[in-house]
């Protein structure tokens, strides 16, 4: 999954699957993690938020089930 580089010292890059609905987030220090069932909108607001970090830990990691790959 193509993964496009975000600002910030939590989150290096981050990709979206529309058709499996997988967020795909590589944090600093390089483990990669998907996200399941998680809706475009998150992704999109993730990508646009003014703290893409914070939005990260509060938002996603908190509530959509994960593996890291």
């Amino acid at each position: 999954m193509y993964r496009q580089p975000v600002t910030s010292s939590v989150v290096v890059s981050v990709g979206y699957d529309k058709k499996r609905r997988m967020l795909e987030v590589e944090v600093d220090g390089g483990a990669v993690y998907q996200y399941l069932d998680v809706p475009a909108r998150e992704y999109f607001a993730l990508v646009s938020a003014g703290s893409v970090g914070r939005y990260y830990n509060q938002e996603i990691k908190a509530n959509y089930e994960f593996r890291r790959v």
